[in-house]
């Protein structure tokens, strides 16, 4: 079994920051098996490519942009929909994911399972720091995350919990 969680986006485009914030809360607070690994991918495209190919599931966390849902909505795509979502692109490091993943598919190294947790961006403005709104997401967005653990049959562990064993 091999998991990659990835958090990608640029933390100076306010709330463009969150894919990459959840994955640091996530490796602050829990300890994963040794087959998850945690990735801060920040704005990387096809540098990404050897990291995500072959996994058993990736777990891509990132902003996207929706009409249907109010900033700081959390929305969870799985598989075929999350390809469809990288062409409205909201930022540079969308096409570099968008070519990687059309590459692994060419190659055959499209992750068997792939899930997508996304959180609607109140602002794109250049500035360091999320809006109220997409940082009090961070912690549903969090929980989709571990959700998408869980069905892969890891059991993430609290680090005060996994400490004291």
């Amino acid at each position: 079994m091999s998991i990659l969680v990835l958090g990608v986006g640029n933390i100076l485009l306010t709330d463009e920051a969150i894919g990459v914030r959840v994955v640091e809360a996530l490796e602050q607070r829990y300890s994963l098996p040794d087959h998850v690994e945690v990735l801060d991918g920040g704005t990387a495209g096809m540098e990404l490519l050897e990291a995500m190919a072959n996994r058993d599931h990736l777990i891509i966390t990132d902003a996207v942009v929706s009409r249907k849902n109010a900033p700081g909505s959390v929305i969870c795509l799985r598989d075929d929909e999350v390809p469809t979502l990288f062409c409205n692109k909201i930022s540079p490091h969308q096409l570099g994911l968008s070519d990687v993943l059309s590459a692994l598919r060419f190659t055959g190294e499209f992750p068997k399972k792939l899930t997508l947790i996304g959180v609607i961006p109140a602002s794109l403005e250049p500035h360091i720091g999320m809006t109220p709104v997409v940082e009090a997401s961070l912690e549903a967005a969090l929980e989709r995350v571990l959700d998408a653990l869980r069905e892969s049959g890891v059991t993430p562990q609290l680090r005060e919990a996994a400490d004291a064993k």
